[in-house]
This record gives structure tokens, sequence and C-alpha cells, in this order.
């Protein structure tokens, strides 16, 4: 969809633009394509063109909202011809082609701004090559969802350690329910299984050197990784043909009370609740230990605005990252009631919701091992691409674990050449 919003708003949001930056004079066209396609995520983004319409009244802002998954293969494309101001994408290794490619601006100018002292703290995942090419709007916690109504049916306790984890999925299987829901299709909600199992078997270190090429796929740590795995698989864990699903598509296995968990990012609170699972039926833990000799790793994935290299409306754009990075509009954007996730300005407000609450204190408390921004985005995008066909593959066919692994040691030996 495209649209082009202009300054009706400006009655509504008088109250909210009083603590926002300073105007700049702008004038022209701002274009920016965002992935932010979710209802929610959507409602947010077009509410933020909106008011920084309204905030500029020579400006005009003009709005695309494309498929977030259709935007992993198009940004490349839409970058190169015509390129729009600004677009949506993700932190760290997520950024290398499109740094690499001369696509992104260099906006460390913006970074030496006071402004942005307050975002210090993600500084180093919007870097590469000791230059800064994006700012952050937004980070948020994974753990795992589940169904607190069925847990206390059952009389199961949230598990600390795996071997916990095994005896309750044993219990929710034996009451005729799956204990996970997961859709595959999209291929990323495998990595976010191996992100954990990995990490809680060998440790921050050693999932961040096999993300870097460093550690070869038929290591036997990894392989203890997928036996970890296997142990779910082979109990018929996951709901079946969860291959064939999007995340979105394989939530109502949860809301309808057939599986009774959900590995997932915070992002997935609201479609849970519009399916009906309200703060008695819904709740939250941090995924279990497997090896105590290891401290806890988080995904923690950051989300991002850059603007094109080739951006025709430069001024307006370094505007607009100001202010969606401002304090004001972060509380806002990430409060309970828009996208259910932490901000990363520090002077922003975390919203009182149970779920970002529970987030924050998890990732400010108890995540020592290290912060994860998750398997597609830790990954160069071409490995990632290959590694999570292979994990797709694994959580359908685990007798074929030989043979993915060497498909992926001998990917690993390409790409990082």
């Amino acid at each position: 969809m495209r649209s082009t919003l202009k300054a009706s708003l400006a009655a509504c949001l008088a109250t909210t633009m009083l603590s926002a930056p300073a105007a700049a004079e702008l004038s022209g066209t701002l274009r920016i394509i965002s992935d932010m396609s979710n209802p929610a995520p959507r409602a947010v983004m077009e509410g933020l063109a909106s008011e920084f319409d309204a905030m500029h009244s020579d400006l005009t802002v003009e709005l695309e909202i494309v498929d977030r998954e259709a935007w992993k293969t198009q940004i490349r494309n839409a970058l190169s011809a015509n390129a729009p101001d600004v677009v949506n994408w993700y932190a760290a290794t997520r950024m290398t082609p499109y740094v690499d490619a001369g696509l992104f601006m260099d906006i460390s100018d913006l970074w030496a701004e006071d402004h942005f002292d307050a975002l210090a703290s993600t500084k180093g995942a919007m870097t590469l090559n000791g230059a800064q090419w994006g700012v952050p709007y937004t980070y948020y916690q994974w753990g795992v969802y589940y169904r607190k109504d069925i847990f206390e049916e059952l009389g199961l306790g949230e598990p600390a350690t795996w071997a916990e984890e095994i005896s309750n999925c044993q219990a929710i299987l034996d009451s005729g329910r799956k204990c996970y829901t997961i859709g595959t299709k999209y291929l990323w909600t495998a990595g976010g299984w191996f992100d954990y199992i990995n990490s809680r078997t060998n440790g921050y270190d050693f999932h961040i050197q096999l993300a870097n090429g460093e550690v070869e796929w038929t290591d036997p740590r990894v392989r203890l990784t997928f036996e970890n795995w296997a142990q779910l698989i082979n109990m018929g864990a996951f709901v079946d043909d969860h291959q064939t699903y999007s995340w979105q598509e394989a939530l109502p296995f949860m809301t309808d009370g057939q599986a009774t968990a959900y590995l997932m990012g915070n992002f997935a609170v609201a479609a849970m609740r519009d399916g009906g699972l309200d703060d008695s039926k819904l709740d939250f833990y941090q995924f279990p230990v497997i090896n105590p000799g290891v401290d806890y790793a988080e995904d923690a994935p950051t989300d991002t605005f850059h603007i094109a290299s080739g951006a025709q409306n430069v001024e307006a754009a370094k505007e607009f990252l100001r202010f969606v990075t401002s304090a004001d509009v972060q509380t806002r954007i990430n409060g309970g009631d828009a996208l259910g996730q932490l901000p990363v300005n520090s002077e922003a407000s975390v919203s009182d919701d149970k779920f970002i609450q529970q987030g924050f204190n998890m990732l400010s408390n108890n995540a020592g091992g290290g912060i994860m921004q998750f398997f597609d985005r830790d990954f160069p995008a071409e490995m990632a691409s290959v590694g999570m066909e292979g994990l797709q593959e694994f959580m359908v066919f685990p007798d074929n674990l030989d043979d993915i692994l060497a498909r992926l040691e001998d990917a690993r030996q390409r790409i990082y050449q």
C-alpha cells in the first residue's frame, strides 16, 4: 500500500509533539518503505509517518508498507533503483551486504550528536568498518510463551532445567496436546530453537564463533546441540506439518489449546491476545538451562531504520531518524498498546505491560552470557539461508542429520573464504 499522509492530525498530535524534538524546516517529499506489515507494527508505522508529516507543513511523507517476508528479497532492488529516503532493516551482520554494496548511507555524523548518547548501548550493533549505518528503534526479548491455564490444569510449573522441560512436555503429550506450536514455512522460526539450544548447550561464545564461521558444523559440540533438540522432535513435541505454516498461521494451535507453548519474540503477544489469551491464560518463562556450566544468552533482535545512499531528501531523512529515536517517541511506540517491545533510548520509559516488564528484567538482570541478534542476523545472509533450510529439514527429518551437517559444513567452507 502507498499512502500520502497530510496534516489534518495537528490538533490531536499537539500534546504528544510538545516533548518531541524541535522541528527543522523541511520541505519536499520524504519517501519511506517499511516492512512493518503486521497489524500492530503497521499501525505504529502509519502513526509515525502521519505525525512526522503533521510536524512539517512544507513536507509530504509518502509511506509504502510491504510484506515483511517479501521485503527480505526486495530490499536490494528497492535500494538500487529510484531509492526511497528511509527503509526498515536489521542491525549487526544483516547490514553488511548493503553497507558493502554502498546502498546504506554512513550516518556517523548523526551518532556524534548529543541526542544519540542515549542510544549508546546499541551503537556497536549499528557499527561496521568504524562507521554507523542506521538507528535502532526497538528491540525485544524471545522466550517461551505458554498457556498458563493448561499448565495449571496439568499441575505443571515453569521449567528451569532441560530435564523439567522434557518432563513437562511428556505430561502435555499425555494429555493429548502438542507441547509447542511453530510455523517454519519461512524458516527463521527454526533458527530461534537452534539459537537457544546451541547457546544453552555450548555457550554464547561458541554460538558466535559458529556464526562467524570459526567452527565446523560437523564439530561434536554442534552435533550435541542437535541431539538435545532431537529429544523433543522424537517425542512428537511440535505440531505436525509445521513447514506448511507461517508463524501467524501456527498461532491458532496455541490459542485453541491444541498446543501449549510458543518459542517466539514478544511481538507475538498482541496476536496472542487478539486470539483470546488474556493474562489469566498466557504467561512467559526464560528458556531453561541445558548445561549448568554456561550462562544464559538471549535472543534480543534490534530493528532499525536506515537512510538509502540514493536518498533524495537527506535532511528530512536525518530528521526522521532523530524523531523516531527520541525518548518520547520511543516510549510511545514501544508501549503495550503499540509494538509491545523495549525502547532503545535509555531515557525512554518501559511500559508497565506484564510481558515487556518480564523481558526488560530478564535482559537486564539474567542474560549474563550475552545478547544474540538472532540466527538470520548473526550469521551472514547466505549462510543463514542455507543453515535455516537445514534446520527446517532436521525438524521434519531428524534422521537426515549427517547429511544436513555435511551440507552446512560444505557451505561454511565456501561462504567464509
